[in-house]
C-alpha cells in the first residue's frame, strides 16, 4: 500500500489539493501505483476543529504515510490569535517533526506563458532554476521575543545544518548543468559568513567538478531579474529562500505555477505549491492547480520512486498550457475564456497518457 496524506489546510488549500489527487488517482490507475488517500487537519481548520495548528494525530498520520501532499495554511481569520497557534506554526511544525531540512523549488519559464511574466520574453529564454533552501534553521525558529517597546528574532544556523543542505543541493547540480550558486550576506552576517565558508568546503572537497558561484542575496535578487537563465542551482537558508522563490516566481509569470518538495535523510516527504492560501479568492473555484499537480509530480519522483508517472504528470499540465488553457491569473489583463480550477484539471486529465 502506498498511502499519501493530504493536508488541505485553509483558503485554496483545499481546492487545489482536490484537483491534484483527481489527477493522483487517475495516474495511479495508468500506472497501478496503489495509491490510497487519507485527509487530515493543518494549519487554521485545525485550530478551529482541534484547538492545535497541528494536531498530533496529523504527524502520526505523516509519519507513517509513504508522502503528504499539502494545499496552503493561514489568512486573516486567525491573525489576532497568539502566535504560537497561528497556522503558520502548523507548517513550520511539520517540518521540523519530519526533519524536512531541504526544500526543492524548480522555477522553469515555459515560453506560451511568457506574456504572464513581467519580464521581457527574451529574459526567459532558457530559464531553468533549482533553488534549494534550507527548511528548518536560521530565523524563523530562532529564539524570539517581543515588549511593548521592542522585539528580537534570532538567526542561528551550525555547522552540520549548513553541510546537509549543500549536499544535497550540491548533488542535485551533479545531475544537472553542474553549476551551483550560493547564496548569503556575508558582508553584514557571522551565520553568513559561517554559511559561505561550510558552503566553500563542501563543494571543494566534495565536490570539485562543479563550478560555484557565491552571491551576496540582494546581489542575487537583482541578477534573478537581470540574467535569470545564467542560474542553475541556487542553495540559500531558510528566509532568503522563501524570499528569493517568491520572486522567481514571477518569472514563470505565477506564484500558482511552482511546485516544491521538502524532503529529508528520511522518511516521508512533504509537496506543497508555493503560494499562499490565498483567502480572497477561496471557494470560488478560480484557483491555480498547477503548482498543486506538479507538486504531486515532484512526491510521485522523490518518495514513491515513480519516475515515469511523474513525468506523465508534467507532460500532462505542459500539454494543457501549451494548448492555451489558463487559470484566471494567468490569462492576461481583461481575458474572459479562462478556465475555473475544476475545468482546467479535467484539460489536463484528457492529457494523460492512455492506460
Amino acid at each position: 500500500m502506498t498511502r499519501i496524506v493530504v493536508l488541505g489546510g485553509d483558503g485554496v488549500g483545499p481546492e487545489v489539493t482536490a484537483a491534484a489527487v483527481r489527477v493522483l488517482e487517475a495516474v495511479s490507475k495508468r500506472f497501478k501505483l496503489g495509491l490510497e488517500f487519507e485527509e487530515a487537519l493543518i494549519g487554521g481548520i485545525a485550530y478551529d476543529k482541534a484547538g492545535s495548528p497541528l494536531p498530533a494525530a496529523t504527524i502520526d498520520a505523516c509519519k507513517s504515510s509513504t508522502g503528504i501532499l499539502l494545499g496552503a495554511v493561514g489568512g486573516p481569520k486567525w491573525d489576532t490569535i497568539e502566535v504560537s497557534k497561528r497556522p503558520e506554526q502548523g507548517l513550520l511544525g511539520i517540518r521540523k517533526a519530519l526533519g524536512l531540512f531541504a526544500n526543492l523549488r524548480p522555477v522553469t519559464a515555459i515560453p506560451e506563458l511568457a506574456a504572464a511574466s513581467p519580464l521581457k520574453p527574451e529574459k526567459l529564454r532558457g530559464v531553468d532554476i533549482l533553488v534549494i533552501r534550507e527548511l528548518t534553521g536560521g530565523i524563523y525558529f530562532g529564539k524570539r521575543g517581543r515588549t511593548a517597546s521592542a522585539a528580537f528574532d534570532t538567526c542561528e544556523y551550525t555547522v552540520g545544518e549548513i553541510e546537509r543542505v549543500c549536499r544535497v543541493a550540491a548533488k542535485l547540480a551533479m545531475g544537472r548543468r553542474r553549476k551551483i550558486t550560493s547564496v548569503d550576506k556575508a558582508n553584514v552576517l557571522d551565520t553568513s559568513r559561517l554559511w559561505r565558508d561550510v558552503a566553500t568546503r563542501v563543494f571543494r572537497d566534495e565536490f570539485p567538478e562543479l563550478k560555484v558561484e557565491h552571491l551576496l542575496v540582494d546581489a542575487a535578487a537583482m541578477h534573478l531579474l537581470s540574467r535569470p537563465a545564467d542560474f542553475d542551482v541556487m542553495v540559500t537558508e531558510n528566509m532568503f529562500g522563501d524570499i528569493l522563490t517568491d520572486e522567481a516566481s514571477m518569472l514563470a509569470g505565477s506564484m500558482g505555477l511552482l511546485p516544491s518538495a521538502s524532503l529529508g535523510d528520511s522518511g516521508p516527504g512533504l509537496y506543497e505549491p508555493i503560494h499562499g492560501s490565498a483567502p480572497d479568492i477561496a471557494g470560488q473555484g478560480v484557483a491555480n492547480p498547477c503548482g498543486t499537480m506538479l507538486s504531486a509530480a515532484m512526491l510521485l519522483r522523490h518518495s514513491c520512486k515513480a519516475p515515469e508517472a511523474a513525468a506523465a504528470i508534467e507532460q500532462a499540465v505542459g500539454a494543457a498550457l501549451r494548448a492555451g488553457a489558463r487559470t484566471r491569473d494567468i490569462a492576461g489583463s481583461g481575458a474572459r475564456d479562462w478556465l475555473g480550477t475544476t475545468a482546467f484539471t479535467d484539460v489536463v486529465l484528457k492529457n494523460l497518457p492512455a492506460g
